[in-house]
């Protein structure tokens, strides 16, 4: 299947599905509450094609970048005629809940994805499990000029004392985007306390712990390739120096700015020295990039997979704190510390979800869930059409005891439908931009 046509059917999926149990969310609540759902629909725009069961039209829509639920009588906009069955003749607190149900359904689905993701387990770095001690630091990284060391032993990260490398991982994805992580390090002897801005790549903020490197995959028509490596070979030394950690190898090619570079390379029961010549992929700012066209991967993974109940409380806890990051990156883009331009938006998915398809069934699971959690989030923002937008009304109606006027609600859902048009307009910009290659 080509490139093209894997993101296709992916990002459908993936949006399909989240769209789907979002709008059954409010659908079942609805139909809970006794009120008449007209029109069940995936997609906006032309019906393309559906079929009616009871008061329902179950619809499939030419515009797949979203969906609804058509509530009888759920527009002030439009005439009523005050049926109990109507969504308006409902109780505020029915309506609250209606309103609730979309992001709450897309949180339940993406816990149950991540529990799911925990309980089939996966192979992983051995380390994870490990004291932290740090084999080394990568040049010019956030660790080395925080003051981290090669031979550090970690023994405090913020509240949480002597972490294992995964216990760090999760402390990194807790912390927030500007924040710093207070670190205390025990270095021959003496405990060292440390201040280390929080970022994303674990091996930059922390540095790397040891561990061998693996040859995963070797690209053809690549130096690598010329030069004889296999997958499986164990890369030992660069230049007669000892490799400490797969981490430091790509500093290594970069470094190498094209000259030879000798590896001592482990194959069975044979130690091989390989001469390798870097080849150039690309400029990046300005600097050349270099590559030999392996894949790496460290040598010493072990199954992790987890029982039913530590998999949800586990889901449970990443989902607190993906829903966290949203909703920090939401508040800082209103105070504006974070860019427009950082937004992804359609075009944006549909990339990662071609990529993460590629990559199998739980890369594409958690790009799922980070979707579900995004998309509760931005939903229960205060902006109509948005669910929130409808509860702040609601809020708004219950705390003066009566409806607002029809001309009040027409004006806040003109200005948000402009607000939200534009900031659509800005994030398709930007996922064009990104589609153009001198970008």
């Amino acid at each position: 299947m080509s490139d093209f046509l894997t993101m296709i059917v992916s990002v459908s999926i993936v949006l399909g599905i989240m769209v789907l149990v979002h709008e059954w969310g409010h659908f079942i609540v609805a139909k809970a509450f006794g009120v008449r759902v007209e029109v069940f629909s995936i997609g906006f725009g032309t019906r393309l094609w559906g079929v009616k069961r009871g008061d329902t039209d179950y619809r499939l829509s030419a515009l797949p970048l979203g969906g609804y639920v058509k509530m009888a009588g759920d527009n002030p906009l439009e005439e009523r005629k005050g049926d109990p069955d109507e969504f308006l003749s409902k109780p505020r607190w029915q309506r609250v809940l209606i309103a609730l149900a979309g992001p709450a359904m897309n949180i339940v689905l993406s816990v149950l994805l991540v529990a799911g993701i925990y309980m089939y387990g996966s192979k992983q770095p051995a380390y994870l499990d490990k004291p932290m001690v740090l084999a080394g630091v990568l040049p010019d990284s956030t660790a080395q000029k925080a003051g981290l060391q090669a031979g550090d032993h970690v023994i405090k990260i913020n509240s949480k004392n002597n972490p294992t490398w995964d216990e760090a991982r999760l402390e990194l994805l807790s912390s927030l985007p500007g924040h710093s992580l207070a670190m205390v390090v025990d270095r021959n002897g003496q405990q060292i306390p440390l201040s280390v801005p929080s970022g994303q790549s674990l091996e930059d903020i922390y540095g790397f712990p040891p561990d061998r490197l693996i040859v995963g995959s070797v690209s053809s028509g690549m130096p690598a390739e010329r030069s004889g490596l296999k997958e499986g070979d164990e890369i030992q030394k660069v230049n007669g120096k000892d490799l400490a950690s797969p981490a430091e190898f790509p500093a290594l090619v970069q470094e190498s700015q094209g000259r030879p570079m000798n590896l001592d390379v482990q194959r069975g029961d044979r130690t091989l020295q390989v001469e390798v010549r870097p080849q150039q992929v690309g400029v990046n700012n300005g600097v050349a990039r270099w590559q030999i066209g392996i894949g790496i991967r460290g040598g010493d993974l072990v199954e992790r997979r987890l029982s039913l109940f530590p998999a949800m409380v586990d889901s449970v806890s990443t989902n607190i704190l993906m829903a966290r990051q949203v909703a920090y990156v939401v508040v800082e883009l209103f105070r504006g510390n974070i860019s427009l331009k950082q937004l992804e938006g359609p075009l944006g998915i549909a990339k990662a979800s071609g990529e993460a398809a590629k990559e199998g069934p739980a890369t594409l699971f958690s790009l799922m869930a980070m979707i579900g959690v995004n998309l509760a989030v931005l939903n229960l923002l205060p902006i109509p059409p948005l669910d929130g937008g409808h509860i702040l009304m609601l809020f708004i109606e219950g705390t003066i005891r009566r409806d607002l006027s029809v001309r009040v609600k027409e004006r806040f859902v003109t200005v948000s439908m402009v607000f939200l048009l534009l900031v659509f307009a800005i994030v398709m910009y930007n996922d064009v931009v990104r589609l153009i290659p001198h970008h």
